[in-house]
């Protein structure tokens, strides 16, 4: 799939969302980010793309330095900006923001359109490759859209192939890193499939100590079924089970995010 093609729609929607609430005269609340208003949310996602544009324009092997302001090109002017640490941002959404994070937006589009995909790079991951960068920030601005539109109303699936392809993204990269860095219990066995409603695919996990088995074999515990775009939204946490339709053992459903902690 063209992740690059994804990743512009994303940051464009993103940025349309971001633009509606510059009309409110406080930036709403993020309900799937409980501790972020709208400024918070921009303020993020505009940080992450100026620190992987960094890594993947300068074909870096190393992590930059995060506390290092010319990594992020900020302006001189920054009222009512997020400050680390101090979320959640009250007030207006600054314009000043929004326009900074389409400047960043467009520079990382950049960078990954002219940077090849396997240009060795410092990633948190082990595979250390520029296209690993596409892959995970576009499904970072798919779900960030999700969130900007949501705190302003309904807000739209993420497309189909995208869903997809970030499903299986989670229990190969994410999962497994996830589960490390939040310290998660062993599994014991826990048997999940995941099944696609509007497409044939299915996932199908097993937990079995330390290790993410994906297309584990045998009848699985539980059975989770919804759209590709609800089953990825519910591994994001930004959707309840509640909203997919279960069959078998529910409690090893609800024992999911106590093996894939979030971080």
């Amino acid at each position: 799939m063209d992740h690059l093609a994804h990743f512009r729609h994303e940051v464009r929607a993103f940025e349309v969302a971001a633009r509606r609430a510059l009309d409110a005269d406080e930036a709403p609340f993020v309900p799937s980010c409980p501790e972020w208003t709208v400024t918070d949310l921009v303020g993020h996602l505009g940080a992450v793309h100026r620190l992987v544009t960094a890594v993947v324009a300068g074909r870096l092997t190393a992590i930059p330095d995060h506390a290092d302001a010319s990594v992020y090109h900020l302006p001189d002017e920054r009222d009512g900006w997020p400050i680390p640490g101090k979320a959640p941002t009250p007030g207006p959404l600054p314009v000043g923001l929004v326009d900074w994070f389409a400047d960043g937006a467009g520079a990382l589009a950049a960078a990954f359109a002219n940077t090849p995909g396997e240009t060795a790079v410092w990633t948190w991951s082990e595979e250390r490759t520029v296209d690993f960068w596409v892959r995970m920030q576009t499904i970072e601005a798919a779900v960030h859209r999700w969130d900007a539109e949501n705190s302003l109303g309904p807000a739209a699936p993420i497309a189909a192939e995208l869903a997809v392809d970030a499903i299986r993204q989670n229990f190969e990269v994410m999962a497994p890193a996830r589960r490390e860095r939040g310290e998660a219990a062993p599994g014991a066995g826990e048997h999940l499939r995941f099944r696609r409603t509007d497409g044939p695919e299915a996932w199908s996990v097993r937990f079995d100590g330390d290790v993410v088995r994906l297309d584990a074999p045998g009848t699985a515990d539980v059975e989770p079924a919804g759209t590709a775009s609800d089953l990825m939204l519910f591994l994001w946490q930004r959707i309840p089970a509640d909203r997919l339709t279960t069959t078998g053992d529910r409690a090893v459903l609800d024992r999911y995010f106590t093996l894939v902690p979030a971080l």
